[in-house]
């Protein structure tokens, strides 16, 4: 899979981990930013990388800034993306199962780098289970999108 990263600056180390992470169980990483600790806008870089997965150019994105809540939100308002954020293994299992999260937001302020890596493990290996789900994931969808 391609999967986009994209973190502001207090989320910056635990992207650099995860990104490392997932390339080491063979994963494409497409990396959006930022790159460094100094002070930028969560909202740019969890629109980027939720826009590479709009445009096809990932398969999924993981979000990661203080806490998860802002880049989260800033995702998640991008028609078509369906934004998690977990603080546990089981939700982002759940997400994947039951919701089709397309994207994971998660806190570097509140995990460990042991957890988010357990947790981004449930984020991409589990599938969309469908069926009944299918029918719910279509009732979140803005009317007339397309995506």
């Amino acid at each position: 899979m391609r999967i986009a990263f994209g973190a502001d600056h207090a989320g910056f180390e635990l992207k650099e981990r995860l990104v490392a992470y997932v390339r080491s169980k063979g994963h494409e990483i497409v990396d959006v930013g930022t790159h460094g600790l100094d002070s930028v806008d969560y909202p740019a870089f969890g629109r980027a990388a939720a826009q590479k997965v709009l445009d096809g150019e990932a398969d999924r994105a993981v979000l990661v800034c203080g806490t998860g809540v802002g880049i989260g939100m800033s995702a998640g308002k991008l028609p078509g993306i369906r934004c998690a954020m977990v603080a546990e293994p089981y939700s982002a299992r759940l997400a994947r199962r039951h919701n089709d999260a397309n994207a994971l937001a998660i806190g570097s302020r509140v995990l460990g780098p042991g957890s988010a890596e357990m947790i981004v493990d449930q984020f991409l290996d589990t599938g969309f289970e469908g069926g009944r789900h299918a029918r719910r994931v279509g009732m979140i969808e803005v009317p007339g999108d397309s995506r």
